[in-house]
């Protein structure tokens, strides 16, 4: 035999800290005792505890969203565009995430999935506080949407985003501010309220599109909602596409249609104009 293959890592000259000063080590810090016994499956199947894990892991993406993107927000408000781009870029690689996450579920055959889900009840990720908030902060104004957390303990936090101009909102603001005729009923209205299109609005964006180096703060801005919203949707296709492939036309324990419901959510639309103006350019 020639070659030594190495089986373990020889720790001789590392500087380990087997006992870190102050107490604060990895788990600690990271709270690990917490996060890994929250996982309490209902049942003995094998793939609850995959399932369960898949929603919270999402969950804590979607959290870090949040956090992107309120951050992205009030950097436009303040007129700063450079950093905004970089939560929004950052926003977009968490989403690729939130994807992906789709294909490990997928994984479970329907007969897996129909071996427990009768104790899932009526709990649903329709009742995702974060979820909605999220998709009130992209522009999905829905005040329906609302009631299903009435009774919830983050009712108030989600009205609370309903009422919060969304990422759009703030756009035409500052479209409206670099001198662009943008209707006041824009950027000053109900933020509760559905955003409807405006041809005005497109005009603006044809401008913008038209002389990119003029308007570039404004250009990249587009673009990078044009991104975000178009990974939004590559995470809403591929939910309905695994929802298909498990429960085909079942309805969803939350009370919609399941694959019906989810296809007329790919129907909808954040950024209307940023759409239209690819086809009048």
């Amino acid at each position: 035999m020639t070659d030594t293959i190495s089986t373990s890592v020889d720790l001789s000259g590392e500087d380990v800290h087997w006992s870190p000063e102050g107490g604060l080590s990895y788990g600690r810090y990271l709270r690990l005792e917490e996060v890994l016994t929250a996982q309490t499956p209902l049942t003995d199947e094998h793939d609850e505890m995959m399932f369960i894990i898949i929603h919270q892991a999402s969950e804590l993406w979607m959290k870090l969203c949040l956090h992107e993107l309120d951050a992205a927000i009030d950097c436009l408000k303040r007129g700063e565009f450079g950093p905004s781009f970089k939560m929004l870029a950052r926003m977009a690689r968490i989403q690729e995430q939130l994807t992906q996450s789709w294909s490990i579920l997928a994984t479970m055959t329907p007969a897996d999935y129909l071996r427990f889900r009768d104790k899932l009840g009526q709990s649903s990720g329709f009742q995702s506080y974060q979820y909605r908030m999220l998709e009130y902060r992209l522009g999905n104004k829905n005040p329906a949407m609302a009631r299903v957390h009435g009774k919830t303990k983050a009712a108030d936090q989600v009205r609370k985003y309903l009422a919060l101009p969304s990422i759009y909102d703030e756009t035409l603001i500052q479209l409206s501010k670099a001198g662009f005729d943008i209707p006041s009923d824009k950027v000053e209205r109900d933020w509760s309220e559905p955003y409807a299109q405006s041809e005005a609005v497109e005009a603006a964006w044809r401008a913008v599109y038209a002389d990119p180096e003029k308007h570039w703060a404004l250009y990249e801005l587009a673009e990078k909602l044009v991104d975000v919203e178009h990974r939004f949707q590559q995470w809403r296709f591929n939910h309905m596409k695994t929802v298909e492939r498990i429960i085909g036309y079942r309805r969803g324990t939350g009370g919609t249609g399941g694959v019906s419901y989810l296809v007329k959510a790919l129907e909808l639309r954040f950024y209307p104009e940023l759409w239209t103006v690819r086809t009048s350019l």
